[in-house]
């Protein structure tokens, strides 16, 4: 969707006004998606959401994220008005996977300040233009919340060979090649009629209100894993490994989230993956706070050991910066890292793409928020009917093909139960 005539001239021009106050953002989004970065109640929803394009570029090879900065402050420094915010999606490895900066032409911001519109185009914006996109933007979209027929199929391989590739990763961790090592897998949904991408952001969202909704170039999912935040100098990052079942039944719900935080094996897991964290950030950060103990952070279908490591910027990195000296975590590589990256590409058999990357936004001013790309599926075909869903699981010592099965499983049913 166009909303102004494109002019040749490399130019941006911003405005950014004030809304009513819109608590249900992704009301707001079209059947194709959009853009979004929302966590919270529908009743009270805070994030970003978007959509039309105004300008994009993607990237590739062991420099996306510097390339992808480059860009991005290039258009700042020529942007007319207010400041611009984009949309981002990185590829996991270097090698294969496109990554991709999007700079919409809408994109509605709320926030503890309140509402702001910020409209961005190549061409001058009146006040007319403001007027109408205003009076456009504050009339959600209707979202069918009708389901598709689904048909499931098989992913990149069989189950039967993935499981033995996790048995041979803990041979491999029992040996001492590494500590430890992420394996991902993926299944194939095929709908009877094109996805109405702002109807499953809507389910999701109403299913995992704790987690961080989005949608950025056909990837969609609901994440529950804060990659970094940075707000001026306050950086934040969530970091969950050590995942378990959730049940129906209050006390064995209970015993279960004992029994995670009393598992060697998840416990293992989830230092490593704080450890890795807590070392990217020592670079750019003092008084980083990193707690001892994790917390368990309790999901609709699952719950995990979760750690909030929070810290304050000593240098002007901004939230690109930061996402790439982070990626990729223990938690979804492994360690160390570059052995844990080789198992990888030995063993997974697929290519993850944008799967358990950086997704989120940026500001002009450095400001931003990347979670990491879990619970999610690419639309992979134009008339979006065909989506590839993605579930990985932490190897370690303790670790058996067979319950490592059971947990992707697990996993997999937050994008299954939004889609069926």
């Amino acid at each position: 969707m166009t909303l102004f005539a494109v002019d040749q001239e490399t130019n941006l021009f911003v405005r950014t006004v004030e809304l009513p106050d819109i608590p249900n953002l992704l009301s707001l989004l079209p059947a194709d998606g959009g853009l979004a970065w929302v966590k919270g109640m529908p009743t009270d929803q805070t994030g970003i959401v978007g959509w039309g394009e105004v300008a994009r570029s993607s990237f590739n090879g062991p420099e996306r994220f510097s390339r992808a900065q480059r860009w991005w402050t290039q258009q700042c420094s020529i942007s007319n008005g207010d400041e611009p915010v984009a949309f981002a999606s990185f590829a996991f490895d270097k090698d294969p996977g496109l990554s991709v900066l999007v700079i919409p032409e809408v994109a509605i911001i709320r926030n503890e300040s309140g509402t702001r519109l910020t409209i961005t185009s190549n061409v001058a914006i009146s006040d007319s233009d403001v007027a109408k996109v205003k009076s456009e933007v504050t009339h959600p979209r209707i979202v069918p919340q009708g389901l598709n027929n689904v048909t499931w199929l098989p992913g990149s391989r069989p189950i039967s060979e993935w499981q033995s590739a996790v048995d041979n990763a803990v041979t491999r961790i029992n040996a001492g090649e590494l500590d430890k090592v992420v394996l991902a897998r993926d299944i194939v949904a095929q709908l009877d009629q094109p996805v109405h991408v702002g109807a499953l952001l809507t389910r999701l969202n109403e299913s995992f209100p704790e987690c961080w909704t989005f949608c950025v170039d056909g990837l969609v999912g609901a994440t529950p894993e804060l990659l970094i935040r940075r707000d001026g100098e306050h950086v934040t990052s969530r970091v969950l490994a050590g995942t378990m079942r959730r049940s129906r039944d209050t006390d064995r719900d209970g015993q279960l989230a004992a029994e995670l935080l009393d598992s060697d094996k998840d416990q293992e897991e989830h230092v490593y993956a704080v450890e890795s964290v807590a070392a990217a950030l020592a670079s750019h950060c003092t008084d980083l706070n990193v707690p001892d103990r994790p917390f368990v952070l309790r999901l609709a279908n699952v719950q995990h050991l979760a750690t909030d490591v929070t810290g304050e910027l000593v240098d002007a990195a901004p939230a690109l910066a930061l996402a790439a000296s982070l990626h990729p975590t223990a938690a979804v590589c492994g360690t160390p890292t570059e052995r844990a990256s080789h198992l990888i590409r030995e063993l997974e058999g697929m290519d993850r793409g944008r799967y358990s990357a950086p997704v989120g936004w940026l500001a002009a001013n450095g400001d931003g928020e990347f979670g990491i790309a879990l619970r999610c599926a690419l639309i992979e075909s134009e008339d979006r009917k065909t989506l590839r869903l993605f579930a990985g699981c932490g190897i370690v010592a303790g670790s058996t093909g067979e319950s490592e099965v059971a947990e992707s499983q697990a996993k997999f049913a937050a994008m299954k139960s939004a889609l069926e």
